[in-house]
């Protein structure tokens, strides 16, 4: 461009501001998204782009709590973000997430009741759900000879350097005081102090802390056990039907990821738009067999393959999900939890 002179900056700086001031919202400069890795059909943001005429930024992160710190610093101009239940909670408390307009959202008529007026937004003004799921252990059958049952297998040194942990505080941490007999959402400091204590004394088992690598490494075969969201246990075990996926009996998380429009964006319209366009029957059809987590839209899911439905894997049945707690906003322990992870990380 800078070959091209002024003249050239010139026009391009006129056609800006006539695309900005003049065309009404849905042609503002930019909607910006910040979602999980791995967890949309990026084919769907281009029809998004087509039939709204907006440009969609978009942007992943690793965990909640990477996705919070980034929004909570400032400096960041996200118009949709897609955090988890516990964590829309918190920034709900903190004021940092807008009301919607549901006239903007008419598809929401999709979500299923289950879905909604859950604890982290009882009155259904903050979120609408985008996906849900469990976490359990994703274990390749020939390395290991018999279903687990149990978080304890992750202590088992018969699989050392065989074992792939998640790196998330939340969720390691919760898996461990599962396995202790613990509540996953424990403010017992104690019980911390021993879930930390176990973390500590598994990790010369552990081969790796990742997130979204867990799925190349375990269809690879690169490990026999790992700890994994549903969903990239699903994609998984498409790609390779020596992998299954359990729940241990000890319970798990159950957790729901929604969308939400942080307080202050500036593009708040469009951002309704996109979630109205994302609960859109065919779209959220598309999310959900893409990338394999379980959706909350009542129509989406009819359209799904049956081997898709009737896997417990991705749509568990109500007995698989007994022990299951969902994640709540932790209230004096965020710092305890830091420090436990950053402990257990520096060992």
């Amino acid at each position: 461009m800078k070959s091209l002179g002024k003249i050239l900056v010139a026009i391009l700086l006129i056609s800006t501001v006539i695309l900005a001031g003049g065309c009404g919202p849905s042609s503002k400069a930019a909607l910006n998204v910040y979602n999980w890795g791995d967890y949309i059909d990026e084919t769907v943001l281009k029809d998004f782009e087509k039939q709204y005429k907006v440009k969609v930024n978009y942007d992943t992160f690793t965990t909640n709590e990477d996705m919070y710190v980034k929004l909570k610093a400032g400096g960041s101009s996200y118009d949709l973000v897609i955090p988890s239940d516990y964590m829309i909670k918190r920034m709900i408390d903190e004021d940092m997430v807008e009301k919607l307009d549901f006239n903007n959202i008419p598809n929401y008529q999709h979500i299923g009741a289950t879905f909604k007026q859950l604890d982290f937004d009882p009155q259904d003004q903050y979120s609408v759900p985008y996906m849900w799921g469990t976490v359990g252990i994703l274990y390749n059958k020939k390395m290991v000879p018999t279903t687990p049952d149990s978080w304890k297998i992750l202590w088992d040194k018969k699989y050392a350097k065989q074992i792939l942990m998640m790196d998330s505080q939340r969720d390691c941490i919760g898996i461990t005081l599962k396995m202790l007999g613990y509540s996953l959402n424990s403010e017992n400091l104690s019980e911390l102090e021993q879930a930390k204590e176990a973390l500590i004394q598994q990790k010369p088992l552990v081969l790796a802390y990742v997130v979204d690598e867990v799925k190349d490494k375990m269809i690879a075969e690169e490990a026999a056990l790992a700890v994994v969201w549903s969903g990239d246990a699903v994609y998984c075990i498409r790609e390779n039907e020596n992998l299954d996926y359990v729940i241990p009996k000890e319970g798990s998380n159950l957790w729901f990821d929604s969308m939400i429009i942080p307080k202050g964006a500036a593009n708040k319209e469009a951002a309704e738009n996109f979630i109205n366009f994302m609960c859109d029957t065919e779209i959220a059809f598309r999310n959900a067999d893409y990338i394999g987590y379980s959706s909350p839209h009542t129509e989406a899911v009819k359209k799904l393959p049956r081997e898709i439905t009737d896997n417990r894997s991705a749509y568990p049945l109500e007995e698989d999900l007994t022990n299951c707690e969902v994640f709540t906003k932790l209230v004096n322990v965020l710092k305890e939890f830091d420090r436990i992870w950053t402990e257990v990380k520096a060992e």
